[in-house]
């Protein structure tokens, strides 16, 4: 029994191995018949594919042939028109060099000619100083003058002439130019002057401290004076308590040192508390206000006048001129509005805008200064320009803005001579005193009645004109523009005045008769 069951074993194993056997087999088989399907796949694409390449390349190549062919084309036609030009240019350039063989030749002709009829006005000249020398010895004879006599005699009579016609032609161009030179420079004032349309109020010279009442004079008096006199040693400033009520009057004649004797005197009124150590620490902190507020000021000012490249240092100088006045008027906003109007100028005469903008701008920092450096305040204004590496032009245009130093050698220095007189002489700009004003006036009377023939003068329009009248008999129609020219010279030479003053000669002649 057992044995039969070991051997249906044995069976059942044998043939599970057989049938395993017969499946590896199979399935061997089997992957091999599929693998050689796929060898023959892949053979006849990659066979397909080298007839696609191949016909790929031959089409690149009839392509890159056609193209080869069309650029050889191209080229020798290219190359047959280069001949073609160069062929035209060098029949031009034979046409030329025989035009200019022709010319060399008609030239030389000429050259001859002309030599030769040189010779023959060589001699013809030579004939006509004989006849000369023997005519003029004839009319010596006859006229009993010698050459020189003769000479002076006509150079006095045509010398009158001259004189007269000069003098006719002098007017006739003086008309000719006010009246097309005065439309243009009333428009380029105008549009200037538009372009700036800056307001400016005229500001006292004096500074003054309200007080709260009068009993505050005596705390800034201090016992026996000793707060006052520590305030005026401070500053640099004297003040003046006197019967005004409720006020302290600064003066001096450094407008910084006022300003900061105003600040300081108004925060040791605040305070209340006034004694000489206090003064000092109040001064000084004062003084550290008004710098800042220099420097912030110069540097609005080139800011406004769109100036830039100007050195800190020279900021802080040109702000000082923020407590600077000249007849009144602000001498820092007139710098300002000069720098405008010189520019706005510059544009229209087509001058260097950068030079006219920065010197006029600069043209009154001498005056910042003036207290500490002696001298006209161009020339110390332009020494301040040339120090901080100024161009020369700037420097130029700076001294020579009253041409009162030294006349305007350039365009730029007369456009800021002109935008000066412009701001100083327009309406509001500044005022002076009655004093001043008749002085003015009188002044002007006086150069003018100091000419010979002149009957009469009047200063009118607040002395911006000078009315002449003369003796017709003594002054003629010519004589008179020369008179206005004169006047005109010596009124520049000897007064000193804001913007321009018009000289206007009037010459009457009148005949008087009787009917009985």
């Amino acid at each position: 029994m057992n044995n039969t069951l070991i051997l249906d074993g044995v069976v059942l194993i044998f043939g599970a191995a057989i049938a395993l056997v017969a499946g590896i087999l199979i399935g061997s088989a089997t992957k091999r018949a599929k693998n050689e399907e796929n060898l023959r796949k892949l053979k006849e694409e990659s066979e397909q594919r080298l007839l696609l390449v191949q016909e790929q390349q031959r089409t690149a190549l009839r392509e890159s042939r056609d193209e080869t062919a069309l650029f050889r084309d191209a080229m020798e036609r290219e190359n047959a028109e280069r001949r073609t030009e160069l062929q035209r240019q060098e029949r031009r350039i034979q046409q030329k060099e025989e035009n200019l063989e022709r010319k060399t030749d008609a030239l030389e002709q000429r050259d001859r000619k002309l030599n030769s009829k040189e010779r023959q006005l060589d001699q013809i000249r030579a004939e006509l100083e004989e006849i000369k020398q023997q005519r003029l010895n004839e009319l010596e004879t006859v006229a009993q003058l010698t050459e020189d006599q003769a000479k002076d005699l006509l150079l006095e009579h045509i010398e009158q002439e001259v004189r007269s016609e000069a003098a006719q032609r002098v007017r006739q161009i003086e008309e000719r130019a006010r009246e097309e030179g005065e439309s243009r420079a009333r428009e380029i004032i105008t549009l200037a002057i538009q372009r700036c349309a800056s307001d400016q109020v005229a500001e006292s010279v004096v500074s003054v401290v309200p007080l709260p009442n009068d009993e505050m004079k005596g705390r800034i008096i201090g016992r026996e004076g000793r707060n006052i006199r520590a305030l005026e040693a401070a500053t640099g400033v004297d003040l003046i308590i006197d019967d005004t009520p409720e006020a302290v009057i600064l003066s001096g004649f450094d407008p910084v040192r006022r300003e900061i004797a105003r600040v300081a005197l108004t925060k040791l009124i605040l305070d209340g508390r006034i004694h000489p150590a206090r003064i000092e620490d109040v001064v000084a902190k004062a003084r550290q206000e008004v710098d800042i507020i220099i420097r912030e000021a110069g540097e609005n000012a080139a800011l406004d006048a769109n100036v830039h490249g100007l050195q800190p240092d020279l900021l802080k100088i040109l702000g000082r001129l923020h407590f600077r006045t000249s007849y009144g008027q602000n001498v820092l906003a007139h710098s300002v509005e000069v720098s405008i109007l010189a520019g706005t100028i510059a544009h229209e005469l087509g001058a260097d805008v950068n030079v006219c903008k920065t010197a006029a701008l600069l043209h009154d920092i001498g005056k910042a200064i003036d207290q500490e450096v002696e001298g006209p305040h161009a020339i110390v204004g332009g020494e301040v320009a040339r120090r901080f590496g100024k161009s020369a032009k700037v420097v130029h245009a700076v001294v020579a803005h009253h041409a009162s130093e030294t006349e305007p050698q350039t365009l730029e220095a007369a456009v800021v001579q002109a935008a000066d007189a412009i701001s100083a002489a327009r309406p509001g700009a500044r005022r002076e005193t009655i004093d001043l004003y008749i002085k003015r006036l009188e002044a002007l009377e006086h150069i003018a009645n100091s000419f010979t023939g002149v009957e009469k003068s009047f200063a009118i329009q607040a002395g911006r004109e000078v009315r002449i009248i003369v003796k017709p008999e003594e002054v003629d129609e010519y004589a008179s523009a020369r008179l206005a020219a004169e006047i005109a010279h010596k009124i520049e030479d000897e007064m000193d005045y804001p913007g321009q003053i018009k000289i206007c000669v009037v010459r009457e002649t009148r005949s008087v008769d009787y009917a009985r």
